[in-house]
């Protein structure tokens, strides 16, 4: 009866250890994954220029934007469908170049978005857990579930750990292609009294190759609703696409970048 048992045991081992070798090299391909991401946006200097739709609820914005040291050039030509004079493209473009004000705050918003997309990306192999889904062409495709061992440290990262979805990896890159996921369970602050984000948002992110070895978020789709401080609605509903990349040299000027800007077509 003994041998029985121990051989079933063993049995049960051997069935169960190829998951949790595929679970952990998931893991680990994830881990390469976020370091390459990290070492590449820590090494990556270039400047663009591309044109950008961005659509929520109460406006629409088509836009050319041009990235420079000093700060981003945003040239909108279009606000829910109504052009924009070409004189008052370029009228807004002038005052913001001058306001050195708007430029310092642009960059603190910028560094305070980027720190924290780089906290999420940090976050990815701790608060999930992963297998493979197979390949997709040149992508390896991965699922990821929330990890209940996993305790968040603010409350953005709450919301993060609440999604359950899908991430795509360049096999040969190592980088990220997309990540798609949905909240599986309402996230509450102070059990729900300061806020509540409801279950069932879905956010997409898509990134593509634009130039040699060099990436970019090229469309973000987040729709996400809720309420805070019992009469507030929360709506994250936005969907940006981003096209028309151009490289840009490293040391453009403000102004060199605006004159470039009021150069591009609609």
């Amino acid at each position: 009866m003994i041998e029985k048992t121990e051989r079933f045991l063993m049995l049960s081992i051997l069935l169960l250890l190829p998951a949790t070798i595929v679970a952990q090299d998931a893991k680990q391909f994830i881990r390469e994954a976020v370091q390459t991401e990290l070492t590449a946006d820590r090494n990556d200097h270039t400047h663009w220029l591309y044109f950008e739709t961005d659509r929520r609820p109460e406006r629409t914005v088509k836009q050319w934007v041009a990235e420079t040291r000093g700060g981003n050039l945003q040239r909108v030509i279009e606000v829910n469908g109504q052009a924009i004079s070409p004189a008052d493209q370029k009228s807004k473009l002038d005052i913001f170049v001058r306001d050195g004000g708007a430029r310092s705050k642009q960059r603190k918003s910028e560094q305070h978005d980027d720190e924290q997309a780089e906290e999420l990306l940090n976050l990815l192999p701790q608060a999930f857990l992963w297998t493979s889904k197979g390949t997709q062409g040149t992508n390896t495709v991965f699922h990821f579930k929330p990890d209940p061992q996993f305790r968040p440290p603010d409350f953005e990262a709450k919301v993060f750990s609440a999604m359950e979805g899908d991430m795509a990896i360049d096999t040969l890159q190592h980088r990220i292609v997309s990540l798609k996921g949905r909240m599986i369970r309402d996230v509450t602050i102070f059990g729900g009294l300061l806020g509540r984000l409801n279950a069932g948002g879905t956010f997409d992110v898509e990134r593509r190759e634009i130039g040699k070895l060099l990436w970019q978020i090229t469309e973000t789709h987040v729709h996400i609703q809720g309420h805070a401080l019992i009469f507030k609605t929360i709506s994250e509903q936005e969907d940006d696409e981003k096209t028309r990349f151009k490289q840009l040299p490293a040391d453009i000027s403000l102004q060199q970048a605006e004159n470039n800007l009021m150069e591009q077509g609609k």
